[in-house]
């Protein structure tokens, strides 16, 4: 990653007027395992994000991620799975959500069964069955508690504007000289611990000569070091959908390759979990007039499939990740760089960055941070923490290694991110810019992170929501 500063009915590469659906969702109730004598309290906390306006007389299929605590047993904030929601032509809403306990993955599979003779009952009630590989091992039933959650849940539905990830995916260069663009994805399994990053880029140099595609792969192992390879560079190739080149390729919803005569090899499916996240404004994706844009055609992703370093396999299933667009006319002078999957689907992305453009080399770090949390981006707007107001109230970033950290306030809130990119985990490679310059980035797909959200409040900072990554944060530093 370098800088320099799905849904259907999408219109083109920057948007589409279809809206979707999303609100949040709490339920109460009990849990019994089969070889338990006795109940376990249970509370159920999801975000539910449809593709498409709800359809009250037909069915509409949606997704679900959140929160899942069971009294002494487990509390697992990164639950996720489907609802069917069909009230009039199936009579049901159905939930299914997967989540780990004790080490296992376990689904939680039962529905509400929507009658017109007990409407209320019938549309808060879900009775359930926990199951380990099909097989049930244990049964419950939640409750929505009208008395306090009804107006939340009614003033949290939200109808936005939904865009296609796939799109997103399409080159930007047009053939103009001097220009870089960039498809990368980062991945933590979760089982092993591993981190992973897939680069993809296309150079077109300044001098005019042949643009050339070319990347890398390396792997993160919980014990061991780290292992990378690049391929190319080699002959660009248009690709409609995304990237092309030397037997890797990046198409929407799959990514496969290799590098090093196949001492690495990958072959994973990817399956969007969030809307785009544009972490510089959106405007500057669709007409690219700043030096650099950067944006996530899916803030959050699972991938499944596999990843093998020298012989060595790596299956992933449901590995939380992201990829990424970058589109520019190079590296930033200094560049910092953050993506964090918070858990219960809020996300967090930082690009902290000094342009190479003269008169802007010796300004600080100018600062995009985006933190999508229930659902809601903040600060609202992506200038805000670059710019501030008429200069003042910009956020800060303190660039180094190995922990560098971002700070601001906006409105009523503020935020201290630290991140720390231990030397034995992180990777130093070095960038060639389309002028034939060079940067050095230090990447580390397990680097950990403490991230401390404060709200205003009666005359005094409080804490609003605070999370630690431990090795799961994806972060990069580069220099000149």
């Amino acid at each position: 990653m370098s800088t320099d500063t799905t849904a259907s009915g999408a219109r083109n590469d920057s948007g589409s007027s279809a809206r979707g659906t999303r609100f949040s969702e709490t339920m109460l109730g009990t849990l019994t395992l089969d070889d338990e004598d006795h109940a376990r309290r249970v509370r159920l906390d999801l975000t539910v994000t449809a593709d498409r306006l709800l359809r009250l007389l037909g069915t509409t299929r949606a997704r679900a991620t959140g929160r899942i605590r069971v009294t002494g047993w487990t509390d697992d904030p990164d639950a996720q799975g489907e609802l069917e929601i069909s009230p009039v032509a199936r009579r049901r809403i159905r939930y299914r959500i997967t989540f780990t306990a004790d080490g296992r993955r376990l689904t939680l599979d039962g529905w509400k069964s929507i009658t017109p003779r007990r409407p209320l009952t019938s549309m808060t009630v879900l009775p359930y069955t926990v199951y380990e590989d099909a097989v049930p091992i244990g049964t419950g039933t939640l409750r929505f508690p009208l008395g306090t959650q009804l107006l939340p849940f009614l003033a949290g539905f939200r109808f936005p504007r939904q865009e296609d990830p796939g799109a997103l995916l399409a080159p930007r260069w047009r053939g103009e000289p001097g220009r870089t663009e960039v498809w990368y994805t980062t991945v933590t399994d979760p089982d092993s611990g591993s981190g992973l990053w897939l680069h993809h880029e296309l150079t077109a140099p300044a001098d005019g000569s042949p643009p050339y595609a070319h990347g890398w792969a390396a792997v993160f192992p919980q014990d061991g070091p780290v292992r990378h390879a690049r391929f190319g560079p080699a002959r660009w190739t248009p690709e409609k959908s995304g990237f092309t080149a030397d037997g890797v390729t990046v198409r929407p919803g799959r990514l496969t390759g290799s590098a090093a005569d196949g001492a690495l090899r990958w072959d994973l499916s990817e399956r969007a979990a969030d809307q785009p996240l544009f972490t510089f404004p959106r405007w500057s994706w669709r007409r690219p007039l700043l030096p650099a844009a950067h944006m996530l055609p899916a803030a959050r992703a699972l991938y499944d499939g596999t990843f093998s370093h020298d012989g060595t396999p790596l299956t992933l299933t449901a590995a939380p990740g992201a990829s990424a667009r970058i589109y520019g006319h190079g590296n930033a002078r200094r560049w910092a760089w953050l993506h964090a999957d918070l858990g219960a689907g809020d996300v967090l992305e930082i690009v902290a960055a000094v342009s190479m453009r003269p008169g802007l080399r010796k300004l600080p770090p100018l600062v995009f941070l985006r933190l999508r949390r229930n659902g809601r981006c903040w600060p609202r707007r992506p200038e805000r923490p670059a710019v501030g107001w008429a200069g003042a109230g910009r956020f800060r970033a303190r660039i180094g290694l190995p922990t560098w950290t971002v700070t601001g306030r906006a409105g009523l809130r503020r935020i201290r991110v630290e991140v720390t990119q231990p030397t034995d985990r992180t990777l130093a490679l070095d960038y060639t810019d389309p002028d034939g310059s060079h940067a050095t980035c230090r990447n580390s797909e397990r680097a950990d992170s403490h991230v401390l959200l404060e709200r205003w409040w009666f005359g005094g900072w409080r804490t609003e929501a605070e999370w630690t990554l431990d090795g799961t944060a994806h972060a990069e530093v580069g220099t000149r």
